[in-house]
């Protein structure tokens, strides 16, 4: 069975609660609960993770490559911070597909940079909570090429 990775990083504990006018009501819970959902339905596994420690993220996805057959990583703000997270990405060799819930490329300029862009499949943007399931499909379709 095909196994992939969940990563979240900082603040996305706090979903739910966290500015809904920008994130939405949903928590991450329900962001699991969703994937469980869908990952049941195309035969898959999915695991989940998140930290608001940059080295734990790192930690976690140095060690997927043992594990999964891809990454669905939203970082949240060490998108725009984090080498070592892009790094870890590269060294693992397994597909990865970056998540935001928010459209990043309409709010402060600073979130208009991704660290991580440039080594993963694709990016997903500003379509809430469902970028983490359409990042599953499309993980599931490229592992199919």
């Amino acid at each position: 069975m095909k196994k992939f990775l969940v990563v979240n990083g900082p603040n996305l504990n706090l979903l739910g609660k966290r500015e809904p006018e920008i994130y939405g009501k949903s928590t991450l819970k329900d962001i699991e609960n969703l994937l469980i959902k869908y990952a049941k339905k195309c035969g898959v596994q999915v695991d989940f993770f998140q930290s608001n420690c940059e080295g734990e993220i790192i930690e976690k996805i140095q060690k997927a490559s043992l594990i999964y057959d891809g990454i669905i990583i939203n970082a949240g703000a060490y998108t725009h911070t984090s080498i070592g997270i892009r790094d870890a990405l590269t060294s693992t060799g397994i597909p990865a597909i970056e998540v935001h819930i928010s459209n990043i490329y309409k709010r402060e300029e600073f979130r208009h940079k991704s660290f991580l862009s440039g080594v993963v499949l694709g990016q997903i943007t500003g379509l809430g909570i469902i970028g983490y399931e359409l990042a599953l499909k499309a993980l599931l379709q490229n592992l199919k090429k």
